[in-house]
């Protein structure tokens, strides 16, 4: 559990971040074995996914022989749980600790957006492989958001300020393929997942969404706002009129032989 301090808002907001890992893999999970096809990766592969966070993706990837970095001990203990066959490291993804050409294919998960994206990608074309493929499984551009009913369309673009604020870059997935090739891949197929939306009764994934927002949003906007636009969300969710997306890209290039 991650710990938010209380922002100059009044939000006094806890994060269970495996559990919000886990449900952003969720939404990833019919892409990323689309692209794992893709690569080739079956058993015999050896993976290192950069920003491997607490292990939400390694634990059901197909490879036999899991990798995993991120800078953050406290992700990497709850990850050794999660994934116990997998090797981790605590280390800097922009400067990677393993040899030129180590692994078969490396990956990424929500995580370009936080950091040099191109000295991330190039680490990852030097650990990899001649032959070998490097993937980003997903990348949001929030200046593309759609919010509906209207009313909600401050959400995306205070998210987006915030996300800024942090240092982070917002517009990373529409930037994907472009950065793949710069980094000198080849083959590069680069794509947007689509949108579904299930009218259902608000439940713990909403209350995760929620969570975030507040956290993202602390400090950037009024506590009786935030509890405004929570209670707008849950009343078009409850009557069939909420419309959420974020384009969220993915891309894959293979490195040059």
């Amino acid at each position: 559990m991650a710990k938010i301090p209380r922002s100059r808002s009044g939000v006094d907001q806890t994060i269970d971040w495996h559990a919000r890992y886990t449900q952003q893999a969720g939404w990833t999970a019919q892409t990323r074995k689309y692209l794992y096809q893709k690569a080739g990766l079956t058993a015999a592969s050896r993976v290192l996914e950069s920003g491997c966070g607490t292990g939400a993706i390694l634990a059901d990837c197909p490879a036999g022989d899991l990798h995993g970095v991120d800078w953050d001990i406290s992700n990497l203990r709850i990850a050794r749980r999660v994934v116990p066959r997998a090797s981790l490291s605590c280390a800097n993804a922009l400067a990677l600790p393993y040899p030129s050409a180590s692994f078969d294919v490396c990956i990424s998960h929500f995580f370009l957006l936080w950091v040099d994206s191109a000295l991330a990608l190039a680490e990852m074309r030097r650990v990899t492989r001649p032959g070998g493929f490097i993937i980003a499984l997903a990348e949001p551009d929030y200046g593309s958001r759609i919010d509906r009913p209207p009313e909600l369309s401050e959400l995306g673009r205070l998210q987006g300020v915030a996300l800024k604020n942090q240092g982070a870059d917002p517009l990373t997935g529409r930037k994907l393929a472009s950065l793949f090739v710069k980094t000198g891949l080849e083959q590069v197929i680069s794509g947007v997942m689509g949108g579904e939306w299930n009218q259902r009764p608000l439940d713990d994934g909403w209350e995760q969404e929620w969570a975030a927002l507040e956290s993202d949003l602390a400090g950037e906007v009024s506590t009786e706002k935030l509890i405004e636009l929570r209670r707008i969300d849950a009343a078009a969710w409850a009557h069939g009129e909420r419309i959420l997306f974020v384009p969220t890209f993915y891309a894959i290039g293979r490195v040059p032989e």
